[in-house]
């Protein structure tokens, strides 16, 4: 081959590589922001990178496209390793028209999105884009659609992970909100249908691009973002983190790590970290810290629906699902949002073949006008939902209160939990000792010559009647009352005992799942 072909080859392709320029580079940094390839860097394993369709160019015109034709068309794809195990990826060139989406730029992330589709492996998409390309019309609007008919069709299928590094606007937007997993940074992304200059025109209220889709606004308020970090260098390091607890495809377990926590080791703190009166709040947080591989795990949604938590931890080396109720906000009930996020998380794990754990300190569904009118009903019906859909192996475990449909819920025997287990402080019932009493002895009550007095006794009787710890195992509802201190344990056990667990659901298309 002569030389000349081959210095041109290498001519081209460094083009390719240096992208833009200095200046355009310059200007990425100072917005805080690093380049695609920086991201992509930063994201696999050294050296691993092997791009695809570099040299990629539009073939629109019009608009002087015709004399700006860059290679890669203003998006980088291809494929690399985490911790050695293959991980597609893309990531938007803002350097490149903005990082705005054109005819060639969407079929690029189309092959990549089918290439992992087919060789069951994880995408990460590092978003930094514009939008359409309005220069290439209903050609660029076209692109997004193939974009999420394959989001949809990779769903449950591989892992897909969004990381929002700039703008993301309009249709746009839908992408990362069919994923499973959202990144934020903050300051340097936002995400909206709407920017705040539609806003300001059609309702007059003023905005900023932060305050109507920044990174905070999404990790607290609209719960669009699973997590968010102060600078892309975190983000990405804990995106590797997520990969590295996560199956390749639908057809594999997660990854196994090697733990020197003992499996059998004793949890003694518990016995004085959750409190016998059902009154008084506790951190789950650190129940779950007690009971994890070296009280590590990383929690999805963490500043979004609080009163319950969601995350991923290892027990004995094996990945887990954690969902637990959290008495430290709103006293662990169970409304809109924590049933939306708890739904949400019990269906990603069981499509990613995840054992679930769920830790039950619950007092009912929040009451109240606003929960009931914006549909508690269907909300709460997700979470049943997903449960009674789940075929992966569930143990519930219950520390103290399990009250009414909550109790019901959060992956009680009756709806298919496998193992279910509860501590001697557990009080199991239709609803509070006192709420009952109220209902079942009003009349004793009120015809009685001390009403408080007699309230008081009638409320005893039946915690002794209906509500001991045992009443629950002595008809079957709990598999066994345990000792707090054994609970690692016993789970590491009963997963052990559960890893071949094979459930085979009825024939059917798919299911309705509450709206």
């Amino acid at each position: 081959m002569p030389t000349e072909t081959v210095d041109e080859l290498a001519a081209i392709r460094a083009e390719a590589l240096r992208g833009p320029g200095d200046r355009a580079t310059e200007a990425q940094h100072a917005k805080g922001k690093l380049t695609a390839r920086e991201r992509i860097a930063l994201l696999l394993d050294a050296g691993s990178f092997k791009e695809v369709e570099q040299l990629r160019r539009h073939r629109a015109t019009g608009f002087g496209l015709e004399a700006k034709k860059p290679y890669t068309d203003g998006v980088i794809t291809g494929w690399g390793t985490v911790e050695g195990r293959t991980v597609f990826v893309y990531a938007h060139d803002f350097r490149i028209f903005g990082g705005a989406l054109g005819e060639a730029h969407a079929t690029k992330i189309h092959k990549i999105m089918d290439m992992a589709i087919s060789a069951g492996a994880p995408l990460v998409s590092l978003n930094d884009g514009a939008g359409a390309r309005i220069q290439e019309g209903v050609s660029a609007l076209a692109g997004y659609g193939g974009i999420f008919q394959r989001n949809t069709r990779a769903s449950g299928v591989i892992p897909q992970i969004s990381v929002m590094l700039g703008p993301c606007a309009g249709g746009a937007a839908y992408s990362p909100a069919l994923t499973d997993f959202v990144f934020m940074v903050r300051e340097t992304s936002q995400m909206f249908i709407t920017g705040p200059d539609v806003v300001k025109a059609v309702t007059g209220e003023e905005i900023t691009q932060n305050g109507l889709g920044g990174a905070d606004v999404h990790a607290e308020t609209s719960g669009v973002a699973h997590f968010a970090y102060d600078d892309e260098e975190t983000c990405i390091a804990e995106v590797r983190y997520l990969i590295g607890m996560l199956p390749s495809n639908n057809r594999e377990n997660p990854p196994v790590v090697p733990s020197d926590d003992p499996a059998d080791r004793r949890g003694d703190v518990l016995l004085d970290l959750v409190p016998a009166d059902g009154n008084r709040p506790y951190d789950m947080h650190k129940v779950i810290e007690e009971l994890v591989d070296d009280g590590d795990f990383l929690e999805v949604h963490e500043r979004w629906a609080t009163n319950i938590i969601c995350a991923l931890a290892r027990l004995d080396g094996h990945v887990v699902g954690v969902v637990g109720s959290q008495p430290l906000s709103y006293a662990g009930v169970l409304d809109i949002h924590s049933s939306e996020k708890g739904a949400r998380f019990v269906q990603f794990c069981d499509a990613f073949n995840i054992p679930l754990v769920t830790l039950v300190d619950v007092p009912g569904f929040l009451p109240g006008v606003d929960q009931e009118h914006g549909g508690i009903i269907r909300h709460g019906a997700k979470l049943l939902y997903a449960y009674c859909n789940a075929t992966v192996p569930r143990i519930s475990l219950i520390l103290r209160k399990a009250y009414g449909g909550a109790y019901i819920v959060m992956d009680s025997t009756s709806i298919g939990a496998d193992l279910s287990y509860a501590w001697p402080t557990n009080e199991i019932a239709v609803m509070g000792a006192e709420g009952a009493a109220n209902v079942i002895f009003r009349r004793e009550i009120a015809a009685s010559d001390d009403p408080e007095a007699m309230r008081g006794q009638l409320v005893k009787e039946y915690k002794a009647e209906l509500m001991h710890p045992y009443y629950a195992a002595e008809r079957g509802l709990v598999d066994d009352v345990v000792d707090p201190a054994e609970t690692r344990h016993l789970l590491i056990r009963s997963l052990d005992m559960l890893r071949l667990k094979h459930a085979d659901l009825p024939s059917r298309k798919h299911g309705n799942q509450p709206a």
